[in-house]
Formats: C-alpha cells, structure tokens, sequence
C-alpha cells in the first residue's frame, strides 16, 4: 500500500490558518469509549474494507416515500422541541426524513460522556403537514441532518450547516444564505465513463460542552472505488469554518481524483452573450473560481454560459488555496427578492500541508434552469491513484462574503464581452472581432491618480489581441481595461489581462476561457 500524505507537520501560516492547522494536529488523536470506538478505530477499519470488493449496504425505501412530489417532501419536518442535545448545547442537530431524491440512508450516532449510541428513527420525531403516510418508514436512518448554533442573535438557534445527500454538505457564516455545496470526494468528474459519487453512509457527532465554540463530527465515505473517513471540526462565525482531514484508501484505481470538490450555479451574468429571456440582469450563486498558485499569483477566471461541456485546468504546485467566489454583492445586479443571490457565501478552500504537482480544474455544464447546479471545482493530483493508495489530506474550508485579502491587491469585478464594430464608425472590423472589457477595483487602484503610468497586459493563447488600454473610472474609482480580440479562425481561446506599473503587477490575473 502506497502512503502519500498531503499534509504538514509543521505549522505555515498566521491567523485562523494557523490556529485550524494548530487545532487539527494538536491534542489526542484517538479517544475510545467502553464500546471500543476512536477515531484511529475508523481509519483502521476502512483500510480493512478497502481490502476487500465493494458491497452496496443500501436499504430499500418504500416506494411510497420515494415517489412523492418535491412539494409533498417539503412538507415533512423535524420537530424542533425533539433536536438532539435541545437545552443541553449551543449546539443542537436536526435530521431529515428519507424521500424523493435522497433515498440512501445514512446511520447518524452520537458520542456523549463517553459512550456512543445510535440516533434511531421514530415518526414522531416529525411532522408531515398534509400528508397521510399509508406506509410507514422502517427504521434504517436518516437521510442527513443540519446543524444549528446561535449564530445571528443569542435568541435564536440559526441553521447554519446541512449534511445531506450522497457526500454533499453546505456551510454558512453570518447574513449569508445557501448557496454552493461542498463534497467529500469527485472521482471521475466529467469524464466519458460516467462521474462516481461517493456518499458518507455514517455520521458520529460529538456531544459540545454548553458554552463550546466549535462542534466535532465524523464521517464514514465508501464508494466502489474507495472507502474512508472524514474528520470536520466546524466553527460558526461571521466568516464560518471547517477544518478538514481526510484519510482515502483506493479500492480500485480512477482516471480522476477530485479532491475537496465545489458544486455551484452559474446561469448567466453581465459576460453573458446569449441572454436568457429574463427580468433579472444576473442569476448565479457565483460568478468565478479564484485560484491561489503555489507561485503566488492569484487568479480570477469568470464563469460563462455554456453551449457545450468546458473544462479549464490551472497547473501548480503546492495550491495556496481556490474557490468558488461571488463577487456581485449589490441586490440590484440580480433583483431577486427570493433567491437572493447576493447573499450568497464564497467557499475557498486552503491546503493545510503540501499537496505537491496538480491542477487546479473548473467543469462548466451547460444548462437552461437554475434549479441545477452545473459549475464543479476540484484539486486533481498529479500522480496516478492507483488500487491499494493510502491518501491523506487536510484543509480549511471558509465561507465568505467579502475577504480583502483573497485577492491582497486589485481584483476583476467585471467582464463583458460584446462586437468590436464601434458605433458610428467606418472602419472596416473582422465579423467575429469581439470587445473584451474588464473593470478592475481594489488594492492600491482607488488611491492611483489618472495621470499615473498605469498599464494593462492582455494576450492570448490563439489569434491575437489588440495593444491593450486601460484608464481610470471615475464612477467606480476603479480602473477599465480593454482591448479587441481577433479569433483568425481559432474555436476557442485562453485570454489573460493584468493591470502593472512600473513592471509591478497591481491585480490579480484575469483569465477567460473565450469560445466561438
């Protein structure tokens, strides 16, 4: 078995980084209780299972329960008087009923003073509004849970954390709403063979002291391809966290492995050339991936419509941190009094430890609707995961809304892309010549004065660009780039665009995938 930890056993950086590096890898690794459980227990036994074929533990669910509408589901609900650990905690855990799409149950325990005990499934631990369940639901678990703290006011226990379907979960901080999902593992993502999705088929919850800041939780992942455990230590604050480490074995080997993977909406924004026949200017949960390169440059790639399945790779080594971000805050770039995309959280992900060569990679899915989440982000190792792999690796996960530090300087807000042809004017322009336009703010750029030498870099991988042109706005006080681009034939092309003066870079790098 090939052991390949991708983890530090040092401490590498200052502030909440050091301190979630500091709490991962100090204290006791293990604790038992009389029934013999810990979390070295866990890890032991999946590298035992992984030893051995994979076996589907699914257990049916009534068809009755399977087959009800989105609606009638909505209609089932945890009694909140029944929380797990109600009056006890800050803390306090709700759980979802089996339906509709979430049909595999999962087996939730809690360790308290010491002892674990399963958390079993009764009727009257929910209600189901309007529905007269003919069938009644065995006891075989829970579909997921939620996780609830006083997080806006001390008056009220917010949710603030879901764990629910196959490895999927979401987190949010303060005056956010849900948005993007995280996922345990991607294996094969976008790929011809078909994606796999591994699922945490078991939860143990650690009961928190009254006053405790943090809740301890641990997660039992198997596919066919691999099993493994999961160790999240969560943290509910403006700019909520999860401190992760993840142990993989490989039963089997895969073409791709995506690991700490981002799911998330993009269905069109103000790049967007094929407008959808929409009131609101705007509809996504996020609108970039942010990368963080081992080099230190930091990259923005905007999201686009797509009529065609893209995937974009940004190469490095050693990533400092990537995510899905949101950058559009203001209500009236949406004008969504629902859905409220402008509250929703940026997720970023940063690697406690070195994860040595790989990319970056962005998956783009085309779709018509929004209910569908077609935007995945994931870290891809270099090295080949073979049968017999014993891989760890620990991170941060953040949800934010607004960081001045991811970018530390100036920053892309926005993109738009329209024809060359100017208004008005009769020179001759290249039918397919577009107009690329990008509004830089932030870092030292407010402080620039017009006069000053300021310069924008612009270039392409195929065709060609012309001299790019930058210049103060004086509405945002930020500062305009633009320049044409001439496709020359080419279907698709990756441009780049920076803002420097005096050969020093002033933003981060813009990067965009252009396709015909």
């Amino acid at each position: 078995m090939r052991r390949r930890r991708f983890v530090s056993n040092g401490l590498l950086g200052a502030g909440a980084a050091h301190a979630a590096l500091a709490g991962l890898l100090s204290g006791p690794t293990a604790w038992a209780d009389d029934a013999g459980f810990s979390y070295e227990g866990l890890i032991d036994r999946a590298a035992e299972d992984a030893k051995r074929p994979y076996r589907d533990t699914r257990v049916p669910v009534p068809d009755y329960w399977r087959t009800i509408s989105f609606d009638d589901y909505r209609k089932i609900n945890f009694d909140g008087d029944r929380a797990v650990w109600k009056g006890e905690a800050d803390f306090e855990i709700q759980l979802f009923h089996l339906g509709l799409y979430f049909e595999r149950a999962v087996k939730i325990n809690q360790i308290a003073g010491g002892a674990v005990s399963p958390i079993a499934y009764a009727p009257d631990l929910f209600t189901f509004g309007t529905l007269e369940p003919d069938v009644p639901m065995p006891d075989i678990g829970f579909s997921g849970f939620r996780v609830h703290y006083p997080l806006n006011t001390p008056a009220y226990k917010d949710e603030f954390a879901v764990f629910q379907g196959a490895s999927y979960f979401r987190l949010i901080g303060r005056d956010q709403g849900y948005g993007q999902s995280c996922r345990g593992l991607a294996i094969d993502t976008a790929l011809p063979s078909g994606e796999e999705f591994p699922y945490f088929s078991e939860f143990w919850l650690e009961k928190p002291e009254p006053a405790a800041g943090q809740l301890r939780l641990y997660a039992r992942l198997d596919s066919p391809s691999c099993t493994g455990v999961f160790r999240f230590v969560i943290h509910p604050r403006t700019e909520a966290q999860m401190d992760v480490r993840a142990r993989i074995f490989m039963r089997e080997p895969v073409d791709k492995l995506g690991v700490a993977p981002l799911t998330s909406m993009f269905l069109f924004g103000e790049n967007s050339e094929r407008r959808f026949d929409d009131f609101r200017p705007e509809v996504h949960d996020t609108d970039g991936l942010m990368v963080h390169a081992g080099s230190g440059e930091w990259i923005w790639r905007p999201l686009a419509e797509r009529s065609d399945l893209t995937i974009s790779s940004y190469a490095t080594t050693d990533p400092r941190g990537f995510g899905l971000v949101q950058r559009d805050r203001d209500f009236t770039q949406y004008q969504d009094l629902e859905a409220r995309y402008h509250e929703r959280p940026s997720i970023w992900i940063q690697p406690l430890g070195g994860w040595g060569e790989g990319r970056v990679e962005l998956v783009e899915i085309p779709s018509e609707s929004e209910i569908h989440d077609n935007i995945v982000a994931y870290w891809v190792p270099a090295e080949p995961v073979r049968a017999g792999d014993d891989l760890e690796f620990v991170y941060l996960i953040s949800a934010f809304t607004e960081n001045p530090q991811r970018p530390p300087g100036g920053r892309a807000e926005a993109t738009r892309i329209g024809t060359a042809a100017r208004p008005g004017s009769t020179e001759e322009v290249d039918a397919d010549a577009r107009l690329v336009v990008i509004d830089f703010s932030g870092g030292d750029l407010p402080h620039l004065q017009a006069s000053q030498p300021v310069e924008a870099v612009a270039n392409t991988s195929v065709g060609r660009v012309s001299p790019a042109i930058c210049q103060k706005n004086p509405h945002t006080g930020g500062w305009r780039a633009f320049f044409d681009f001439f496709p020359e034939g080419a279907q698709s092309a990756d441009l780049r665009c920076y803002l420097r003066m005096r050969e020093h870079a002033l933003t981060e790098t813009w990067s965009y995938l252009w396709t015909a």
